[in-house]
């Protein structure tokens, strides 16, 4: 009886880090958050700063 009580508690730690890992993601299924929107913000800041610079260096 003591060997399964042993058994249980790995198969006990496995479900709850099943658990655990459903849980911290559930927010990155909505779309909301995540590397896209975060990528296309920087491509946009990116082209701003690359329009800002052009042409303004012109050497004298």
């Amino acid at each position: 009886m003591a060997s399964l009580a042993w058994l249980l508690i790995p198969l006990l730690a496995a479900v709850g880090a099943g658990l655990w890992a459903g849980w911290a993601n559930r927010n990155r299924k909505s779309g909301r958050t995540g590397d896209n929107t975060e990528l296309h913000g920087y491509a946009a800041f990116r082209e701003a700063m690359e329009k800002s610079h052009s042409g303004s260096d012109t050497p004298a």
